[in-house]
């Protein structure tokens, strides 16, 4: 595997209620989809889907988005992490949702995120996001900080990242990093065979990993696949989900 690529999809129309959003999220490693519906500024229903995934509890973290319920539309993606508790949730849908219910929020009909980072040397990487309207972001990535270029040189991808770039930079900025940040970390499980791993962590950092269910959060052998020279392939089987045409 040279390099990790995800593709996140993002569609929404008007209903007769409200809106609906479509989301669709695909890497090696995982593919989910979210649907939110709102009505008057509000989350009114949420679904979530998991048709890839690495942990056998997986598809069972879709329930808990039903938290999200009430929430207010917000154009702040990650804002969906104050309104539940994130170690609950699977991280990547939780992250779907939330890229759904901001792009609601903007008002956008679609929106689409490709992101690419290639194969570590040593400690040194890249990471490279390019956004629907021609947004893109270039990293240099050496171990676990960006080394350039400015204004993220010398920033960690660990603690404080999300503060620091809803902070400092235009909101439509911010989630282009907050994406392209989560792919950097999550990138670097290509560099080991994680099919060896029994079973989920008990790291206590998403919805599998939660102590208790850790150990019955059993790997799905052959779930990783492999992207490198055909990042078209992402998402492919979404395409007339994403277009409405299907209601699965």
């Amino acid at each position: 595997m040279q390099a990790f690529r995800r593709r996140i999809e993002i569609r929404s129309r008007s209903t007769t209620t409200g809106g609906e959003v479509r989301a669709a999220l695909e890497d090696d490693f995982h593919h989910f989809r979210v649907t939110v519906h709102h009505k008057d500024g509000i989350v009114s229903a949420v679904d979530g889907a998991s048709p890839r995934h690495p942990f056998t509890a997986c598809p069972a973290a879709a329930g808990q988005l039903q938290a999200l319920l009430g929430m207010a539309l917000t154009t702040v993606a990650s804002s969906v992490t104050r309104h539940v508790d994130a170690s609950e949730q699977c991280t990547h849908l939780l992250d779907l949702a939330g890229l759904a219910i901001a792009t609601a929020a903007v008002g956008l009909a679609r929106r689409r995120y490709e992101i690419d980072v290639p194969r570590e040397n040593g400690h040194v990487t890249a990471a490279h996001l390019l956004r629907d309207d021609a947004y893109r972001l270039d990293w240099k990535l050496d171990g676990g900080r960006i080394a350039g270029p400015p204004p993220f040189a010398g920033v960690s991808l660990h603690e404080g990242f999300a503060r620091m770039a809803l902070s400092t930079l235009p909101p439509d900025q911010a989630e282009a990093a907050i994406v392209l940040r989560r792919c950097a970390v999550i990138g670097a499980g290509r560099l080991k065979n994680i099919d060896l791993e029994p079973h989920a962590k008990p790291a206590g950092r998403c919805y599998a990993q939660q102590p208790a269910r850790a150990p019955l959060a059993i790997r799905i052998v052959g779930s990783t696949l492999d992207f490198s020279t055909r990042a078209s392939a992402l998402c492919e089987g979404d395409a007339r989900w994403l277009a409405f045409a299907t209601e699965t």
